[in-house]
């Protein structure tokens, strides 16, 4: 069971009344967590998990230490403080550094759900027992995994800061294969009763039995209907390489240099926000510093980034609200984004499209040019020819070189509904995208 606001708090009042540094920061995990893992229709494992994982900051005038611990005796308490204030000593100064953040009001989000922290590997097992029953009766095979999970964070600091935040989540995923096709699909919530076992397993069925026996197609420039888990990882890429003050910063983010300018097409709007109702809610940053909700694009012009502390202070202005532990390289990262619904309804994309190819979903992506947003990938779990208007035939899997910044310059159409997924710092809600002339680089043998 978790171990409730109070013990987190006397775990980090322990270590700041330990430390001798000029400011210490003390960030507190603590999560459970149950897995139930399945793979040719069966059950073969069941896990959980119990940790509490501690990091400290200690400044000394501008040098900083950051350590880390999970053993809660108060031995181990005092020596993680104490070796955060060596190791802050043995540093050199970090001119840009100029404090922790101080104490601010932290609106309250609700990210909780009894039944979820409460729910059984019985219940687990029911769930996963309805996907496989349904994957033998279609004569496919399925495989995936369940996790449920009660996490909970504390941060304080020297200054004052105390912020505390409890939240559950249910994430589940399956990928259904025949001989020659595989179907997926996942959902994560909040609430585990959200979750539609079935309804998963009808998603991944039908896609794997439709993506059978594939053909051939020529890679070339495409129309192209993307489904929402190949739209969530455009938004990963541009969180990573472009909506961060670290990025822009540097001038390695395709915003430096251009707030206020048209750089997506006018029906693109991207923006975060942590308080919002349809998202896994977070109220406050690794720092303690309140979310902000920021706007990235707006009708396709540019707005602005997210800010730590850090960052913030490098140009005079304020944390949004989206620093991330105390040693982590990355610079401040988007949590909860969201990319605006249009009007559209798969079907009438569907139709709009003359000759192009419907993508399930994205795997293996990476960064091939980050201030084009230029990234390469494959096609994955049902990729699909479009002929006037109607799916003709699954094609083989193809290999992609496109820029996702040039691609949402030309978005045809958008979906009218949203579905939440696993981002690469929380979570991502998006619609399903047409977007014209995509890329495809090379072709593949499955």
């Amino acid at each position: 069971m978790p171990l409730g606001e109070s013990d987190l708090k006397s775990i980090a009042d322990r270590i700041l009344g330990a430390s001798t540094a000029d400011q210490t920061e003390v960030l507190v995990f603590s999560n459970d967590s149950a897995l139930t893992r399945f793979a040719n229709s069966y059950i073969h494992q069941n896990v959980e998990l119990t940790s509490v994982d501690i990091s400290v900051r200690a400044v000394i005038g501008k040098k900083i230490g950051v350590a880390a611990t999970n053993i809660l005796s108060d031995e181990s308490l005092r020596g993680v403080a104490e070796r955060a204030v060596t190791l802050a000593r043995h540093q050199k100064d970090n001119d840009d550094f100029q404090s922790l953040p101080a104490p601010a009001p932290i609106r309250q989000a609700a990210a909780f759900s009894e039944r979820t922290a409460k729910y059984t590997p019985e219940e687990r097992a029911d769930v996963v027992a309805a996907i496989c029953d349904a994957a033998r009766r279609a004569n496919v095979t399925a495989a995936g995994a369940f996790k449920t999970s009660t996490g909970e964070m504390a941060v304080a600091n020297s200054l004052g800061v105390f912020a505390y935040h409890q939240e559950t989540t249910a994430d589940i995923s399956t990928t259904m294969m025949v001989d020659s096709g595989s179907g997926y699909a996942d959902r994560i919530a909040v609430d585990v009763g959200d979750i539609d076992g079935k309804a998963l397993a009808t998603e991944a069925i039908d896609k794997c039995l439709r993506s059978a026996n594939p053909i051939a197609l020529e890679p070339g420039q495409y129309d192209v209907i993307l489904e929402e888990y190949a739209v969530a990882d455009i938004l990963d890429f541009l969180a990573y390489l472009a909506f961060g003050a670290q990025a822009f910063q540097e001038q390695r983010s395709f915003l430096s240099g251009h707030l206020g300018e048209k750089v997506m097409g006018e029906n693109v709007s991207i923006w975060d926000d942590g308080l919002a109702h349809d998202t896994i809610a977070n109220p406050f940053d690794f720092e303690g510093v309140p979310k902000q909700r920021v706007e990235f694009i707006t009708d396709g012009v540019a707005k602005g980034v997210v800010y730590d502390t850090y960052y913030a202070g490098k140009e005079d202005t304020s944390s949004t609200g989206h620093g991330l532990p105390a040693g982590m390289t990355f610079g401040p990262i988007p949590s909860n984004m969201f990319l605006k619904a249009g009007t559209a309804t798969k079907e009438e994309m569907l139709a709009s499209v003359e000759r192009g190819i419907w993508v399930s979903r994205f795997w293996y992506t990476r960064p091939v040019h980050p201030l084009k947003v230029l990234v390469t990938g494959m096609t994955r779990d049902g990729t699909f020819l479009i002929e006037k208007g109607k799916i003709t035939a699954p094609i083989k899997n193809l290999r992609f070189t496109q820029s996702y910044l040039e691609a949402l310059n030309q978005v045809e159409m958008s979906g009218k509904e949203t579905s939440l997924h696993s981002a690469i710092i929380g979570v991502s809600r998006v619609p399903a995208l047409k977007i014209k002339s995509w890329n495809f680089s090379g072709a593949t043998e499955f």
